[in-house]
């Protein structure tokens, strides 16, 4: 396999100062020792509302969108 050295891509701002670790990947999709499949938590509770569904506004929906790389 050959080293990871560099992305060339779109990026998605976060206009917060700090963001909590939990707020990263939340306690619930940490369940597993694979580090496969851990995109679908990302921001988590704050790409979707209360009934599960996708807040269009925010930034990184707006980069996929765009096609910027994300992981």
């Amino acid at each position: 396999m050959r080293a990871f050295t560099r992305l060339t891509g779109r990026a998605a701002p976060m206009p917060v100062a700090n963001i909590d670790t939990d707020q990263i990947i939340p306690k619930q999709f940490l369940k597993t020792v694979e580090r496969e499949g851990l995109g679908k938590g990302l921001f988590y509770d704050l790409r979707f509302d209360e009934q599960g569904a996708l807040k269009e506004e925010f930034r990184v929906e707006t980069a996929r969108r765009s096609r910027a790389p994300t992981c």
